[in-house]
């Protein structure tokens, strides 16, 4: 059995982070060790929320591993705390990260146009290195403009969402994947550039509802396809497909809870669709 290890937050209430990351690779079949990289009350979405920086136990958890001589198949980042633990995880990555293992990087930091409310202008800079040190990097199309510089557009064709994807492999990592793309309307998708020139797009219909942590649920899921041997082609396809199975589900309960989508009633449909795809 693969395994990796996950560094984000724990959100204590609101699925996101690693309250999503860890059901949904476990139940696809790969062990998922934790290194939380803050603990919050809830989500950032919320209006009130505490969060302890847990940037002081990246080193000594860290070296335990290394006298344990623990290795992974596979290191998945999401939500990092500030600018200071980007440079810790880029020195996680030295540490653990070898020509074996797979290093895919979610900088979750921006959707919408802007920034979460708990950083600031310094932090796509940040972002920007530990992406460098990625395998495969997702943002979302914010994301890509602030990392790359690029201006940030509602309205755009096929040689934006080109210039985008170049940009960020400019950055140094393998492969981009662009999340949120659309080029009509209804549809919704992903696409993708390889630093060797190979490119891929997949879209499903654009459902009218949107659910905090969608997009950790489908980092976790592209994640979890890949340690179980899926190309990456049917790794973000899985991924879009029960993301919008999960949306259509939680829209369909009555009092949907706003702060995150209900992944877990669809978690038997993951493991369904992992098989087929492995078939």
């Amino acid at each position: 059995m693969k395994r990796i290890i996950t560094l984000q937050d724990i959100s204590c209430v609101g699925s996101c982070s690693i309250t999503v990351a860890l059901p949904v690779i476990s139940a696809m079949g790969v062990e998922c060790g934790i290194l939380p990289t803050a603990v919050l009350s809830t989500h950032t979405m919320f209006n009130t929320f505490t969060c302890k920086d847990l940037s002081d136990q990246i080193s000594p958890i860290s070296d335990a591993w290394e006298k344990e001589q623990i290795t992974f198949d596979g290191i998945y980042t999401g939500y990092l705390a500030s600018a200071g633990q980007c440079s810790q995880i880029c020195s996680f990555f030295d540490r653990f990260a070898t020509d074996q293992n797979l290093v895919l990087v979610d900088p979750a930091m921006a959707d919408n146009g802007k920034l979460y409310p708990a950083f600031d202008s310094s932090f796509p800079a940040a972002m920007a290195e530990v992406c460098s040190k990625a395998d495969i990097i997702l943002p979302n199309i914010t994301e890509a403009a602030l990392l790359t510089g690029m201006p940030y557009e509602t309205t755009y064709d096929e040689t934006y969402i080109r210039g985008l994807l170049e940009k960020l492999l400019g950055l140094g990592c393998r492969t981009a994947v662009l999340t949120g793309v659309s080029y009509e309307p209804g549809k919704l998708g992903v696409a993708y550039l390889t630093s060797e020139g190979e490119s891929f797009s997949y879209f499903t219909h654009r459902c009218q509802q949107s659910y905090h942590g969608t997009g950790d649920l489908y980092s976790s899921v592209v994640m979890g396809g890949l340690m179980r041997g899926l190309s990456l082609e049917k790794s973000v396809s899985l991924a879009a497909d029960f993301v919008v199975a999960c949306i259509e589900s939680t829209a369909k309960t009555e009092g949907a809870r706003w702060y995150g989508a209900e992944f877990e009633p669809q978690i038997p449909l993951l493991c369904r669709m992992l098989q087929e795809r492995i078939s």
